[in-house]
Parts: C-alpha cells; sequence; structure tokens
C-alpha cells in the first residue's frame, strides 16, 4: 500500500501548520514502507488534537479517555501479540494525566509504539501549561508565569526502562518516518518525543523556535551507552534529534509463557458490525 492509501477519507480538523500533519504523514509513510497492513495495525489515541489522530489512519483505532491510552494499548498487544500497536497522545495527556501509565509500561517493556505530540500546552482546550513547559512563561492558567519545573520525559523514559528511546521535529517528516519504522520493528516499549508546535496556543514554541535548537545526533553516537544517551537528553540550550538509546531485551509477552502460547481464536465479527450500522 502506499501512504495515501491509509487515510479513512475524514478531513482533519487541525488548524493550518499544525504539526500534527507531519506526524500523521510520517505514520502513513512508515506503516507503507513497513508494508503493514490495515488489518495488522491498532492505533490508540488519548484525548486532545494528538487523539484525533485515530480518525485518519486506516487501522483498527480506539480513541480513549484521557491519559489511559497505555492501559488500553498493553490489552491489545496481551490479547493479540501479532497486532502492530501504536500509541498517539499529547504531552498532556501522556506526561500529566498519563504519567503512571507511561513508567509502568516502560518498566514492563511492553511491546507498543509510543509516539508523544509534545508542544508544551493543553492546546484543544486552548493553551494551559502542560509539565514540558518551561518556568516563567505566561499560559492561559500561568498568567503569572510558570512557576513548576520543566519535566524531562526522555529522562524519564530512561530511567524507567524503556527500551528505545527517541527525539524528531514535526519539520523533519521523512527522520520522523524512519524512527517510527524502527519503532515499529523494535521488540518491547519504543517511544519517540516529537516536538510539535501548537501554531495557534503554543506561544513562543513555534518552528522558529525549534529550528534554532535542533539537531541530529552524531552517527557514531553509541545507542547501547545509556550514560552516553542521558547525557544527549539532559541538554537543553540544544535539542538533539534521532535515537538515543536502544536495548534489546525480552518483552512482556515474552515473560509470560502464557501469553505466548496462547493463540488468538479468530471469530467471524460480520453480523455483530453489521448490526450496528
Amino acid at each position: 500500500m502506499k501512504p495515501l492509501d491509509y487515510n479513512t477519507g475524514v478531513v482533519p480538523s487541525w488548524c493550518p501548520g499544525c504539526g500534527n500533519f507531519a506526524i500523521w504523514n510520517s505514520i502513513k509513510k512508515a506503516l507503507s514502507e513497513s508494508d503493514r497492513q490495515p488489518y495488522q495495525t491498532a492505533l490508540v489515541s488519548g484525548i486532545g488534537c494528538s487523539g484525533k489522530m485515530s480518525n485518519h489512519v486506516k487501522a483498527y483505532t480506539l480513541h480513549g479517555l484521557h491519559g489511559r491510552t497505555l492501559p488500553v494499548a498493553t490489552g491489545i498487544k496481551l490479547a493479540n501479540p501479532e497486532m502492530t500497536v501504536l500509541v498517539n497522545g499529547g504531552d498532556g495527556d501522556g506526561y500529566g494525566m498519563g504519567v503512571g501509565h507511561f513508567v509502568h509500561a516502560m518498566r514492563r517493556n511492553v511491546d507498543l509504539t509510543y509516539i508523544v505530540h509534545n508542544n508544551r500546552v493543553y492546546g484543544l482546550t486552548t493553551g494551559q501549561a502542560s509539565p514540558t513547559n518551561k518556568e516563567g512563561v505566561v499560559t492561559k492558567s500561568t498568567p503569572f508565569g510558570v512557576v513548576d519545573g520543566e519535566m524531562n520525559p526522555l529522562a524519564l523514559a530512561l530511567v524507567s526502562g524503556a527500551t528505545f528511546v527517541a527525539r524528531s521535529f514535526s519539520a523533519d517528516s521523512d527522520q520522523m518516518a524512519e524512527l517510527i519504522q524502527q519503532a515499529m520493528d523494535h521488540k518491547g516499549f519504543a517511544y519517540i518525543d516529537v516536538l510539535q508546535p501548537c501554531v495557534t496556543f503554543g506561544g513562543k514554541f513555534q518552528y522558529d523556535y525549534y529550528h534554532e535548537k535542533v539537531y541530529h545526533i552524531d552517527e557514531k553516537h553509541d545507542t547501547s551507552d545509556m550514560g552516553a544517551a542521558m547525557k544527549l537528553v539532559s541538554e537543553s540550550e540544544k535539542l538533539p534529534l534521532g535515537l538515543f538509546y536502544k536495548e534489546e531485551k525480552d518483552d512482556y509477552n515474552s515473560r509470560h509463557p502464557e501469553i505466548a502460547k496462547a493463540k488468538v481464536e479468530k471469530r467471524d465479527v460480520r453480523d455483530l458490525l453489521n448490526s450496528h450500522r
């Protein structure tokens, strides 16, 4: 299938210039180049502009509750280990309300690909500060400036057991597609933080801001070196893009023989689906 074949026909309601368009295109390109068919793929998304991704990618999809994407995705993977499971969420969804699920999915090394649309605000509710916003930034929820410390989700991922940790930028769609494809092929929890400007409510964190700060990680970087990865994700003046860390380790299903040996019982669900038309 070609990337456009993964369109559902539903027209996105994202603002013109929204970084979600690039993420959408990168997902479709990665699915196409890895030759994953819609019936082999499940896409789970949470609440927020990122959550609308489930409307636009031809696959099995579920648009779940705020911050609850990873438990649902975990259930899908346990029930059907053959399914490629993609998870889309925002920084508010995943690093705010869903941060507990984020940590536990990583330490369990559930075989999922988690893409976080990180724009530092709650965009759908018009621009309240999220956990990744910076101290002092004025937003609708922080009229005197953010006083909480800025969360570093990539460092949290490294210490929590994620076995694939990467960062991309929504103005670099080709690199993002390549990382998503690698993440889907990785056996274990694969996490990609995407710098995704909210062009309407994102304040100063727009494309120009990131273009001045991002750079690609040197090809000589040893992705098995946890110390080197931690040093990279701790940079704040410049923002490295690429794969920070990768580790080969048994995933959650593999460590439960009863799951690995279980077979999905295939059922004809056409009558059930037709009953809801």
